[in-house]
């Protein structure tokens, strides 16, 4: 009997659970690409499956169906795998160890991803249940969502009939999302030289910050791991010349970063003074981020004196100005809708390799000149500092209908099914629905989902409750002529 058994809506947990002991994590989708398939064939049912794995799954209509307009129902089956230090699972093999607390669910030690697993869950109940009244559904579940729309942008939607698309990757109940942010990843070099070192090794950790969803908590002016660590290296210069021997931070580029860690070299007589710098700076944080972040912590360990591979003095002070001055967080609000980030920027990744510091960035924004310039901005940065940019994954705004018939009709059947209207919104974060109107002309869509908190992180967990109001939800739109 699985973990999540006793929860309803039956099927819809039974496909999670399921899901949930198949790997997929962004890059690594082989494997539920391929249960996909093997549902549509145990269910005789139409499908698609290409060379980037994503997955579409066809039902004709039920009985009175026949003649209304067919319905997509899309989402992505990739998820952003995260886990806690000293976790011992290896999310690309490992099945994801649920656990069930009052009303939510949650994976022990990891993420949960049901950002976006709900979505295929969802869409699985319904296309292996006889008893659902619907029009033709078009499922169109994509890959690599996650790390840049990689599956969407590439994706063949020829055979697909309908233009009202249900994008169920959104994370609050109650709020219909009509328009999204685009975006782009950054990826920045900075070469660098090393020498042999002698002096003491320190291996220095700042973490225990909150992280996050680079699109949909950025906001929150959380404290991002790998620019603090940069502002820690610069102001040390003032206290010592030193080392940098490692230097890694951030898993994904579009979250917020918690924990980052560098091991440095100091001389002996210097020592002390380092350490009290160390202290004060982790002081001061704890004063910045008492709101936002109250766990920020930098521990220091004491590693053996010798002599080390560093980076030499011209480039550890490369490395921590170009980390003090590039640009991170929100840039830039929306004149036009109160409290929507229009632009902004995510230091994601930070890794020290024996040549080079490399960043990873995400860059969003809802109006194309400013993602250009922000995009301009950062090249600008790291080529002063003498390294060099490239860029991936550039994906456009889903830009808002002022008429349309679905976004409509949604906000009739919430309403009468909970007395009152939903939130219409546009947000920060990026939806598939921008490359999939560009390929589907007169595309109407709308993004929904379920209470899912801390997405992306650890802490991610799926409100049970919520789950169940939404597929209902979702039954009645299905439903509706």
């Amino acid at each position: 009997m699985g973990v999540l058994s006793k929860l309803e809506p039956g099927k819809v947990f039974e496909y999670f659970e399921q899901i949930c002991q198949i790997p997929h994590g962004s890059g690594n989708e082989e494997g539920i690409s391929n249960y996909l398939v093997d549902f549509a064939k145990e269910h005789g049912l139409e499908h698609y499956q290409d060379a980037a794995h994503n997955v579409i799954i066809i039902k004709e209509a039920s009985a009175g169906y026949e003649d209304v307009a067919p319905v997509i129902i899309q989402g992505h089956m990739d998820m952003v795998a995260v886990k806690e230090a000293g976790c011992d699972i290896d999310l690309k093999k490992d099945p994801l160890r649920l656990c069930v607390e009052g009303d939510t669910v949650f994976a022990k030690g990891t993420s949960l991803g049901g950002d976006d697993g709900i979505a295929v869950a969802y869409a699985l109940a319904v296309l292996s249940d006889e008893s659902i009244a619907h029009p033709r559904l078009e499922v169109v579940i994509t890959t690599d969502e996650e790390v840049g729309m990689y599956g969407a942008n590439v994706i063949d939607l020829s055979m697909l009939k309908g233009r009202r698309l249900l994008n169920i990757d959104s994370e609050e109940e109650g709020i219909l999302t009509v328009g999204c942010a685009g975006g782009l990843r950054v990826y920045s070099t900075l070469p660098v030289k090393r020498e042999q070192r002698q002096g003491i090794a320190l291996r220095v950790r700042l973490h225990g910050l909150q992280g996050g969803h680079s699109g949909a908590e950025i906001h929150k002016q959380r404290g991002n791991s790998n620019c603090l660590m940069g502002r820690l290296l610069y102001g040390m210069l003032d206290i010592s010349d030193y080392g940098i021997r490692t230097l890694e931070g951030g898993t994904k580029d579009n979250v917020i970063p918690l924990d980052t860690e560098a091991v440095i070299v100091v001389d002996g007589s210097a020592e002390a003074e380092v350490l009290a710098y160390l202290k004060q700076y982790e002081e001061t944080l704890k004063k910045e981020l008492v709101k936002k972040d109250p766990g920020v912590c930098i521990t220091v360990e004491k590693q053996s004196e010798g002599t080390y591979d560093c980076l030499d003095a011209v480039s550890v002070k490369r490395v921590a100005q170009l980390l003090t001055v590039t640009p991170n967080g929100v840039q830039e609000m929306s004149a036009d809708i109160p409290g929507l980030v229009e632009t902004s920027l995510n230091l994601g990744i930070l890794k020290l390799t024996e040549n080079a510091l490399t960043m990873t960035q995400s860059i969003r924004s809802s109006v194309a000149s400013e993602k250009e310039a922000l995009k301009k901005k950062v090249s600008a940065v790291t080529e002063m500092a003498g390294g060099s940019v490239e860029y991936q994954g550039d994906y456009p705004a889903w830009e808002y209908q002022p008429d349309s018939k679905l976004r409509e009709t949604m906000i009739e059947i919430y309403e009468a099914m909970y007395g009152r209207k939903p939130k219409v919104e546009v947000i920060h974060a990026g939806l598939e629905c921008g490359l999939l109107s560009a390929k589907l002309p007169g595309l109407d869509c709308v993004s929904f989902g379920p209470d899912l908190t801390d997405i992306h992180t650890v802490n991610e967990k799926l409100h049970i409750a919520s789950a169940k109001r939404t597929y209902e939800y979702l039954l009645k739109i299905l439903a509706h002529k």
